[in-house]
């Protein structure tokens, strides 16, 4: 899934939380990607399909979006995480940071029978498919004394390992 096709995900996806959506023009959205509308209130939310943590100039643009737009509050949504210095800055501009974790809660409150088990769903996966969450490279299935497992294709750099 591309970029935009991650904004298009996120409008079904609070169009089924019962929001309002607009998805804003690909260049030129002033930092916002989507435009949600609820109970007379308008937030503004800008999506990051990342391989890394989102950073701090993904909190200022949305800063920038939320004026723009006249919006009561501003979002970022990401598949994956955040940095500190965007955690900080979020905090004290109030804008909510969804990552990866809660965006997976949204998704099954939405879809309570997609319940997702890990370990089945890795079976069928193959390792070079893996991506590392700390530094984007592949993952490749290794073996220890203790078992199999999936490790980082940039070891020593990366020491990024998760659990078959």
């Amino acid at each position: 899934m591309d970029g935009q096709q991650f904004e298009y995900y996120l409008a079904m996806l609070f169009q089924a939380s019962g929001y309002s959506v607009t998805v804003t023009p690909a260049s030129r959205d002033f930092g916002a990607d989507l435009i949600l509308s609820k109970n007379g209130q308008k937030i503004v939310v800008q999506a990051k399909r990342h391989r890394n943590a989102v950073g701090i100039g993904a909190v200022q643009e949305v800063i920038a979006a939320r004026q723009y737009y006249k919006a009561d509050e501003a979002w970022i949504v990401t598949n994956d995480y955040f940095t500190g210095s965007a955690k900080k800055l979020a905090k004290s501009t109030n804008v909510r940071l969804v990552n990866r974790t809660v965006l997976t809660e949204m998704i099954l409150q939405v879809n309570p029978d997609l319940v997702p088990i890990p370990r089945n769903i890795l079976k069928g996966v193959p390792a070079k498919e893996m991506i590392c969450r700390e530094c984007g490279a592949k993952m490749v299935k290794r073996k220890s004394a203790t078992g199999e497992f999936y490790g980082c294709s940039r070891f020593p750099h990366c020491r990024n390992t998760r659990s078959i």
